[in-house]
């Protein structure tokens, strides 16, 4: 049995990845394919414990090392109870963050270096690479802006306050988003970045190209 596609998605909050991963895993699913769908943090149940720790805006103080440490321990959590074994079944995985997040994030944004962000991937998460990486990357103001409202919006909702990171000064969410484009530039052949303020219809149909794109090289290599 071969190896299972290992897709992510990835971009500044409020760059619509969550309603990007459901849309793909329904154009999957009618052709033949059912994902496994996961993110990070979180996707396990110590993941979410530590996800509740990183980004409940009542989590002040953290270290940046603390905060790095952090989400290397969900994710070689996830690798090693949910992405890996589906990959080894064959199936595909679509992950909704991955060590991009880390880099851009903590690497870029709390300006620890992408240095350490990938010396500690290959140590801890066996530099497991995703087959393919979906980087949305909408104008930055507005990006902000979405993920600020629905940050106001889910609070109101289910009274959890997961607005850590958006509380954050725009600086650093420039360093964020500047770091995303660094990382693209270095590897193009993984990332497809997809730019600009693009409708939703319109940011799909580039991810279901891309996707087909890559499903079609796998089958070549059988």
């Amino acid at each position: 049995m071969s190896r299972g596609l290992f897709i992510t998605l990835e971009g500044l909050d409020g760059s619509g990845k969550t309603t990007q991963i459901k849309r793909l895993a329904l154009w999957l699913e009618k052709r033949g394919l059912k994902p496994v769908i996961t993110r990070q943090p979180g996707g396990t149940a110590t993941g979410d414990r530590i996800r509740e720790i990183l980004l409940d805006a009542r989590s002040t103080g953290l270290a940046p090392m603390t905060e790095m440490a952090l989400m290397f321990g969900d994710r070689a959590q996830a690798i090693a109870e949910v992405i890996q074994p589906a990959l080894d079944a064959g199936k595909m995985v679509l992950c909704d963050r991955f060590t991009d997040s880390t880099e851009a994030y903590q690497g870029g944004g709390r300006q620890l270096g992408s240095t350490v962000v990938l010396d500690l991937h290959r140590l801890i998460c066996g530099n497991l690479q995703p087959d393919l990486t979906l980087l949305l990357l909408p104008s930055f103001d507005a990006c902000l802006a979405r993920a600020r409202r629905r940050n106001t919006r889910d609070e109101a909702q289910t009274g959890k306050n997961e607005n850590r990171f958006e509380q954050e000064q725009d600086a650093f969410h420039r360093r964020v988003w500047e770091k995303y484009r660094e990382i693209a530039a270095r590897e193009p052949d993984r990332v497809v970045l997809i730019p600009g303020d693009l409708t939703i219809d319109e940011i799909h149909e580039q991810i279901a190209e891309a996707v087909a794109e890559r499903l079609l090289l796998a089958a070549q290599k059988g």
